[in-house]
């Protein structure tokens, strides 16, 4: 199981919020990129972008800071928040991202999503953010009536790499995630699924890993509070 730390964006700064409260902000580092590299230094193999800016304003906002990070490290990265066309996309792979996700369009323009998919093969993922198993769109502030399994099964045919699954009201709070939800939703499809949202602790790495089915897991706040040692952590994991 891979871990995935997260660098979420907020007006050019390393920040984390609780339940996605744009107003329930803590800021963690002022140089994103050197929070990136320190991430590096300890071995991860994977980073988490979110652009929390563009995720509302629907189009990249910090891009600068993404820029830098994908220039100083040198290992995978992918980004969500804002992308919500081909262009974006293309400008996107095109600076060195591994992968995109795709939150918001994937319910209001799947086909979006799955002409992504084709023309970015392994480059395109799907965010799929809940709030009591119900997506919400629009850096969460919007709530819809579309289940999370229904609108993952729909993407079964397209070719994207991963779906991100963040329990929203596990999100920056500390309390552990949703492995339940998690874990139903990886049986239910055959992409893998990554899980967000309330990972605290060790403790919740090995019950997502001893899961069997997934595929990965993304942390912020344990990382930056020392919850979790990212160094330990991924020693545990590949072990």
């Amino acid at each position: 199981m891979i871990l995935y730390p997260a660098i979420d964006l907020k007006d050019g700064q390393a920040v984390r919020l609780v339940h996605g409260d744009m107003d329930q902000t803590t800021v963690f580092n002022d140089d994103p990129a050197a929070q990136a590299r320190e991430f590096v230094a300890a071995g991860c193999e994977w980073l988490h972008l979110v652009d929390l800016n563009g995720a509302f304003a629907g189009a990249p906002v910090n891009a600068a800071p993404v820029e830098a990070i994908l220039k100083e490290c040198n290992v995978p990265a992918q980004l969500g928040g804002g992308i919500r066309d081909l262009k974006t996309i293309e400008a996107w792979v095109s600076k060195g991202l591994a992968r995109v996700i795709l939150g918001t369009v994937a319910v209001e323009n799947p086909d979006l999503v799955r002409e992504a998919a084709r023309e970015f093969p392994g480059k395109v993922a799907v965010g799929l953010d809940a709030r009591n198993g119900k997506v919400a769109t629009r850096g969460w502030a919007e709530e819809t009536d579309v289940m999370v399994t229904d609108l993952a099964k729909s993407f079964e045919d397209a070719g994207i790499s991963a779906i991100i699954y963040t329990d929203i009201l596990r999100d920056g709070a500390m309390k552990g995630p949703n492995i339940a939800a998690t874990e139903a939703l990886a049986k239910a499809v055959r992409i893998p699924v990554i899980a967000s949202g309330g990972v605290s602790s060790m403790a919740d790495l090995d019950a997502l890993k001893a899961t069997g089915v997934i595929s990965g897991a993304i942390s912020g706040r344990a990382l930056y509070d020392g919850a979790i040692d990212l160094k330990k952590a991924l020693a545990s994991l590949r072990g």
